[in-house]
């Protein structure tokens, strides 16, 4: 498990999509976006509004079962994608790049694009906003709930 956390909030996921979207006019128009389910749904709703882009599919790919790892299987393929020409692919995040290789095999002339990349997989996209470090588990707004913490300098054994 990741040694540190990294919480983001939804106006903090809304200013960095925003912020990803601005990068990604300039390469742009794109036919449609495929957003990688789940994580990727919420920065492509965000993203498709702000490139005015309303053609958007979706691809799903399979790599838990509960909390055990296995290998990627393709649950939902992104059919009206074709092999990607002038399609914007959009995820929350890009981690070891296990579920980009297989989405890149599937939509090879898509643009890729991710809010947060971490070093393991940043060479699998095209643009990304945030680097965050390999052992950053990255805390998503639909996977949190306010609640007391205790400061770092209590938790650090001294």
């Amino acid at each position: 498990m990741a040694q540190k956390y990294y919480t983001v909030t939804w106006d903090q996921l809304h200013r960095d999509s925003k912020a990803l979207a601005w990068r990604l006019l300039e390469r742009g128009p794109y036919r449609g976006i495929v957003a990688i389910t789940r994580g990727g749904l919420i920065p492509a709703a965000i993203i498709a509004r702000e490139l005015d882009c309303r053609l958007i599919e979706s691809v799903s790919i399979v790599t838990y079962d509960e909390e055990k790892r296995g290998e990627p299987r393709v649950a939902k393929p992104p059919v009206a994608a074709g092999d990607g020409e002038g399609w914007l692919i959009l995820d929350d995040l890009v981690d070891t790049g296990t579920t980009a290789r297989v989405i890149r095999a599937l939509l090879p002339k898509a643009h890729f694009a991710t809010v947060y990349a971490k070093p393991a997989g940043k060479p699998t996209v095209d643009t990304f906003i945030t680097e965050v470090s390999q052992d950053t588990w990255i805390l998503f707004p639909w996977d949190t709930e306010p609640q007391f913490i205790a400061p770092i300098a209590k938790s650090v054994a001294q």
